[in-house]
């Protein structure tokens, strides 16, 4: 359920402004409030949610319209308090219903300490509310990180993934990066048959991550999927990254369908990334190539001589490993097999401080291997 957040003008009735700033819990219209601590996600946002569970007996009779009104206040540091409501229209409920009735909501919040003061009231005005304080902080060694929020910073959380990203003011000249990123848009679970929500915003977030350097100028893009065998899109040498296109062209995935034209093909998924190496590392000549994506667990990996043909490879070649169980599959996949033929560096991306720390020494690795390779050669006496 999406909390929407109030903006403009707060009207708030005096009835629940008194609620909120009794700050005495009321179970008027009875309830249970729980609330998660906050947890930063790939998107480099600390998120926190609650659930609340009302008794269907509660609700019994005709329709009704629970309205739940809260507030989050900056504590530490100080900022502006900001309101959030929903409303949920709750359908006729018959008098044998049993059991309960859960709702959700949730923001998303930048480092600091909180106060939260949340309200719902149905039809009849009867309340129920709860008070909580909480902190979300990086670890000391984390600290450096660059999160997506300030500190002190309340706002919505972002239901769309694909959405468009805002302009970075970018290098130019000899200091542009000019960078090809190939994602392998595929779930965690190689036998699942839909793109899991957790998954596409993780590959998603990598992509922000990278495409948010400011020392990257040039991006091209391929993502494809290694179970069909295609590619899904191609962006060429732009200076912003089409989220919303990639999201569009996503919608073609076709996970649960086996195409027996494929499956007659022996070891198709393998020759397939086989003369993708071939194309995209012998093609235009970036900066960098990435690889991203979850574990390519196939049979073989691309033959040792079909990679011997493409040659020295000059510039550096980082692949990006999606794997939130790194103790479940800890060998290297076909991809990561690739990557290290060619001396690239594989990281295993588990947690956000992994992403934030992957794409930072990748770019470092990338200026410096440019800034080297542009030095005049050392001249003799």
């Amino acid at each position: 359920m999406k909390t929407s957040a109030a903006s403009g003008v707060v009207r708030i009735h005096n009835t629940d402004m008194a609620v909120l700033e009794a700050q005495d819990p009321r179970k008027d219209l009875p309830c249970v409030v729980t609330w998660n601590k906050p947890v930063l996600g790939f998107d480099l946002r600390f998120h926190t949610n609650y659930e609340v569970g009302v008794p269907l007996r509660e609700m019994v009779g005709k329709e009704n319209l629970l309205t739940i009104l809260f507030r989050v206040t900056p504590q530490n540091p100080a900022g502006e308090r900001r309101y959030f409501m929903q409303r949920v229209r709750v359908p006729e409920i018959e008098e044998s219903a049993r059991g309960d009735a859960f709702l959700q909501g949730g923001f998303d919040i930048g480092e600091g300490v909180y106060k939260v003061d949340w309200l719902m009231r149905d039809r009849t005005e009867r309340v129920c509310s709860s008070y909580w304080d909480m902190e979300a902080s990086l670890p000391d060694r984390d600290k450096q990180i660059d999160l997506a929020l300030t500190a002190g910073e309340i706002a919505e959380m972002e239901f769309e993934q694909f959405k468009e990203e805002p302009p970075v003011i970018r290098a130019s000249g000899k200091d542009c990066l000019n960078v090809k990123v190939l994602v392998n848009f595929a779930p965690q679970n190689a036998r699942a048959a839909t793109l899991q929500p957790v998954d596409t915003s993780a590959l998603v977030s990598i992509l922000r991550t990278i495409s948010r350097e400011s020392r990257i100028g040039k991006f091209s893009l391929v993502a494809f999927n290694l179970h069909e065998q295609r590619i899904i899109q191609r962006q060429d040498r732009v200076t912003r990254i089409d989220f919303p296109a990639l999201g569009s062209s996503l919608e073609s995935l076709n996970l649960g369908t086996i195409d027996l034209r494929r499956l007659s093909e022996e070891d198709g998924e393998v020759r397939f990334l086989t003369e993708l190496l071939r194309q995209e590392l012998l093609g235009d000549r970036p900066d960098a190539v990435i690889f991203a994506g979850p574990k390519a667990l196939l049979e073989k990996s691309p033959p040792r001589q079909e990679l011997e043909a493409l040659g020295e490879i000059p510039f550096p070649v980082f692949y990006m490993n999606y794997n939130l169980y790194p103790r479940v599959t800890p060998w290297r996949d076909a991809i990561g097999n690739a990557v290290r033929y060619f001396k690239g560096v594989e990281y295993t991306i588990s947690r956000p401080r992994d992403l934030w720390y992957a794409v930072t020494e990748m770019v470092s690795r990338v200026t410096k291997f440019k800034e080297e390779r542009q030095l005049p050669p050392s001249s003799t006496e």
